[in-house]
């Protein structure tokens, strides 16, 4: 039976602007699939060309069973990884433009990761704005043990969130690290026990969701632009287009007024 992914657009917390999306194959521990790949690019994309007053304010993204995901399925390898053009297609056609619609979009995303979070998996962690993990979790890449490198985009993305002495061991030894290096490497920002994972991550996303939502979508507009090595000037002219915003004026009053600032939709 083939993976899906499942988005739930008002799923996480009650209608509170939080929505869900989930890995789903569950019995190859969520190992993503072609179709999944595909599907994933497709749901980031429509989120992103939502008008932000009907868009989420936060997504979790997690699997089900207790695993986020186990890396690529293995299965469909046989089908194009020995012939070099379809090779570079499946990485440069299919996965990175799934792995970029998640960068690229706007809306704070919180991976909530149990279980195993493995190549495709830890790339797709990776793209997430803030990374939780259960103890039990763990992380790696041991695509030497089936013959490949990582593609090098993929290897780039990572590169963002994980220090290259950690990338060199998980990819070089094959080597799969536990929650305790994962935090103490800056790959993940918190630790929870298995059986709280779900509900801190929630946390996490209503505390983002209850923000400004505007703040959160320049905000990783402008971590992208730096990271692409800018912004230009055009992008720092247009950064300030937010100064008579609603939004702007109503955290600036509710801070003066001493109440809670109350980010409305519309």
């Amino acid at each position: 039976m083939p993976g899906h992914i499942r988005y739930e657009a008002q799923g996480a917390a009650n209608g509170a602007g939080v929505a869900r999306l989930t890995l789903a194959n569950p019995s190859k521990h969520n190992a993503i699939d072609i179709a999944m790949w595909r599907e994933l690019r497709a749901i980031f994309e429509r989120l992103q060309a939502l008008a932000a007053a009907d868009a989420p304010r936060a997504v979790i993204v997690d699997g089900v069973g207790g695993q986020f995901a186990s890396g690529g399925d293995i299965a469909e390898f046989a089908g194009f990884r020995f012939d070099e053009a379809r090779l570079h297609d499946f990485h440069e056609h299919v996965v990175a433009p799934a792995l970029g619609a998640l960068l690229g979009c706007d809306i704070p995303l919180v991976a909530a990761i149990e279980g195993a979070c493995i190549g495709g998996g830890l790339e797709i962690a990776a793209c997430c704005d803030i990374r939780i993990a259960a103890g039990g979790a763990r992380f790696g890449a041991p695509i030497a043990r089936l013959g490949f490198p990582m593609a090098p985009g993929e290897l780039q993305l990572l590169c963002r969130v994980a220090p290259a002495p950690l990338l060199r061991e998980m990819l070089l030894e094959a080597r799969l690290i536990d929650t305790a290096r994962a935090l103490q490497c800056g790959l993940v920002h918190a630790v929870v026990p298995d059986a709280e994972l779900r509900e801190a991550a929630a946390a996490r996303a209503l505390a983002i969701a209850a923000l400004s939502p505007q703040a959160a979508r320049i905000n990783k507009r402008t971590l992208r632009q730096i990271a692409a090595g800018g912004p230009s000037d055009a992008e720092r002219r247009a950064h300030f287009a937010y100064a008579d915003s609603a939004e702007h004026r109503e955290g600036i009053a509710a801070f003066l007024e001493k109440r809670t600032p109350r980010f409305d939709r519309g």
